[in-house]
């Protein structure tokens, strides 16, 4: 019988706890593999039950269900002592996707505070101020929210749900009856203007 082999996996692309059981319960029904997959650390800890040649074919068979699934799978890269000091720490597991995920929160803020302001603040809701306000709010709800958007559409692909599917749903929702409200409603006559009120 063949010793089990304990292969490490960074995994990119999960955004919620469910993410990481569903490629987990995914992984876990291939034949001679236990998977573990931590979602705050985005790594995947495999047990391949297979000598060396058998288990190569396994891991790709296991990378290729988890990039099948809508995620990121590889191996980690090794780090040989020169370049790690001459570069300095290695960057933690999935810093690049948090850096964009950061760069899409502050773009968004910034373009979404003047929005709120604008619709809370009647005093500040020149003529057609409903306008400039759409022309901001577009990009945050389908730019500032694509990651969820996509992880939304792949998981709709695999009929499953999770949290960036409630996320997407109530941003496109939302979005959607401001366009209608605005072109094909009242939102967009001149002279329109919004009061903040406990009760209408």
């Amino acid at each position: 019988m063949a010793t089990p082999r304990r292969i490490g996996l960074e995994v990119t692309g999960m955004t919620c706890a469910s993410c990481a059981a569903r490629i987990e319960k995914k992984l876990n029904r291939l034949d001679g593999v236990e998977a573990s997959v931590n979602y705050a650390t985005e790594t995947a800890e495999i047990l391949v039950d297979a000598d060396d040649r058998a288990g190569e074919d396994v891991l790709e068979t296991v990378l290729e269900t988890v990039r099948g699934l809508g995620y990121g799978a590889s191996l980690p890269r090794p780090v040989t002592p020169s370049v790690s000091d001459a570069a300095g720490p290695s960057p933690e597991p999935g810093a690049s996707g948090s850096s964009d995920h950061r760069d899409r929160l502050v773009i968004s803020a910034l373009l979404g505070v003047p929005v709120m302001v604008l619709s809370m603040v009647p005093p500040l809701q020149f003529d057609r101020w409903q306008w400039l306000a759409a022309m901001l709010a577009a990009p945050v709800a389908v730019w500032g929210a694509w990651p969820f958007h996509r992880a939304a559409a792949l998981n709709a692909r695999h009929r499953a749900t999770t949290m960036d599917t409630l996320i997407s749903v109530g941003v496109l929702a939302a979005f959607g009856w401001s366009m209608w409200a605005l072109f094909l409603g009242d939102a967009g006559r001149e002279g329109m203007t919004m009061s903040l009120d406990l009760w209408p």
